[in-house]
């Protein structure tokens, strides 16, 4: 039997976050050395599923399969295409910079505080996390995905809601409320997302009398599994729904500002950059392979959310005085890209919303970890406390400015590239709907540039007057992520090459082809 790559992937960080929470309290030290380390062998074994994926190979490949519950059709299958192997490889490298960048978030708080903050339950908490994560990205059968989809639920609400920004801790007495209301929120909704979901995956047993994606997936294809319409539509809604929420899109998304404001920065990114990609991810593997008839007769619909999604959460960025609630909403826009990117049923608009997945992730990293390096040095959230950084921590403002520059999709870095192929399939097919998602490009640059102008530039303010610049871990951190914006926005091709192929399988699933240009090319 060869290695199970995938399983390895997944069970390293989950047997990490078990030894992680185990080290005794007085090590804190050690604990966080031995999660980092977990984290660092985990992303060398994602670099090997991704050297030994050929992208013109099977559909799905390095491919395990194994009887788990037998009386109910429940196996133990996993395997990844292109887009899961992209999303794979960037949930594998994001932890570790998450881990350093949170290196002392949960040390305990200052003598007679009444909260401690456990820091081995902390970094055994964002392993957790990873591991149901990339067993997501893996699982090809569907309530081995619905377990894990579920269950990174439990640890995420216990970072949300016990580990807040050290600028609240011991000052704001409605700091621990608020907390728990945003990780409340945040379990509530998707729970709801999931329990509908449920119901969903139980009437794709009855009506397909297994849960192999693959399986189910041929037997459409070659019409020895025909779903009535009305069922197929349900059974679509079922899991959209569910995604929808994940991912976040609009009206589903409240529950996100709330959970990035409160939560500490690292975890803001693991929530936006890693947790929400499973419902954008699970979009392009699940709803469209399963359900194609549905999909696209729900496509118009789900346009116009993301259409709402792109220029609602751009307009509320604009806002914003709160830095993490600006980039959430932000967020909130760039999702709506990737949802209009899915649903635009082009080669362009679906590679460039899985590319745009991993850009988004590298980009909102790269901000939101800078921003919180800012904020826990000043103490506060609201861009009205800051000004003049620039002249005090010249590389602290010069990394924020890539961030931010990267948010707002400027040429050269690398979630331009996405942004224009979303556009361009999506203008392909339904050129109003691409004419008005431009909007979000414009109000992108105002939020962003808005928000350095306001926070680091200007006379210095007396509170950032002694501001230190990054120290060395904090550019351990920023300075790789700074990195890859740039490659990947001069050289995209080894993500593109990846992701290429899944997509064409992913458009022959729902049997649509890219439109004709109207103007033929000259000879």
């Amino acid at each position: 039997m060869s290695f199970p790559l995938l399983t390895a992937t997944a069970v390293l960080p989950a047997v990490g976050a078990i030894a992680t929470a185990a080290v005794p309290a007085a090590r804190r030290t050690a604990a966080k050395w031995l999660a980092l380390l977990v984290s660092l062998a985990t992303l060398a074994l994602a670099i090997t599923v991704l050297v030994r994926f050929d992208p013109d190979g099977a559909r799905y490949q390095l491919t395990e399969s194994h009887a788990w519950i037998a009386d109910f059709g429940v196996r133990y299958e996993l395997g990844v295409d292109g887009i899961g192997v992209a999303l794979l490889a960037l949930t594998a490298l994001l932890i570790p910079f998450i881990i350093l960048a949170g290196w002392h978030d949960a040390d305990p708080l200052e003598t007679g505080s009444r909260r401690w903050r456990p820091t081995q339950g902390f970094f055994a908490l964002i392993l957790a996390v990873e591991a149901m994560v990339i067993i997501s990205f893996e699982a090809t059968d569907v309530f081995l995905f619905y377990i894990f989809f579920e269950a990174m639920l439990i640890p995420m609400y216990f970072l949300i809601g016990g580990f807040g920004d050290r600028a609240h801790a011991g000052t704001d007495e409605n700091a621990a409320a608020q907390r728990s209301y945003a990780a409340v929120k945040f379990l509530l909704y998707n729970l709801v997302g999931g329990l509908i979901m449920l119901a969903a995956v139980i009437g794709l047993y009855v009506v397909a009398g297994n849960f192999s994606l693959q399986e189910i997936a041929e037997a459409r294809a070659n019409g020895t599994l025909d779903m009535a319409t009305n069922t197929e539509r349900w059974l679509f809604l079922g899991f959209f729904f569910a995604f929808a929420v994940k991912a976040p899109l609009w009206p589903l998304h409240t529950w996100l500002p709330n959970a990035m404001g409160e939560a500490t920065a690292p975890v803001a990114v693991l929530i936006t950059a890693v947790v929400d990609k499973v419902g954008t991810f699970a979009m392009l593997r699940f709803c469209l392979q399963l359900f194609p008839e549905a999909s696209k007769w729900a496509t118009p619909a789900i346009l116009v959310l993301a259409l709402i999604s792109i220029v609602y959460g751009a307009l509320l960025a604009v806002g914003q005085r709160d830095i993490k609630r600006l980039v959430a909403y932000a967020s909130i826009s760039h999702f709506g890209f990737i949802i209009m990117g899915i649903f635009a049923m082009t080669s362009q608009g679906q590679s460039g919303a899985t590319l745009y997945m991993v850009n988004h992730g590298i980009s909102t990293a790269a901000l939101m970890l800078v921003a919180g390096f800012l904020i826990s040095r000043r103490g506060s959230r609201l861009i009205a406390d800051y000004g003049g950084v620039q002249k005090v921590a010249p590389v602290l403002a010069g990394t924020f400015l890539i961030g931010g520059l990267a948010t707002l999709s400027l040429p050269g870095l690398a979630p331009f590239v996405s942004e224009f192929l979303v556009l361009v399939g999506t203008f392909a097919r339904y050129p109003v709907i691409g004419i008005i998602a431009t909007f979000g490009i414009v109000l992108a640059a105002l939020y962003t540039l808005v928000l350095y102008q306001r926070t680091m530039t200007g006379p210095v303010k007396p509170e950032v007057s002694a501001m230190p610049d990054l120290r060395l871990r904090e550019l351990a951190v920023v300075a790789p992520l700074v990195v890859l914006l740039i490659f990947l926005g001069v050289y995209p091709k080894p993500v593109t090459d990846i992701v290429n192929p899944a997509v064409k399988s992913t458009m022959s699933d729902v049997h649509k082809k890219d439109p004709k240009p109207e103007v033929e090319a000259a000879k």
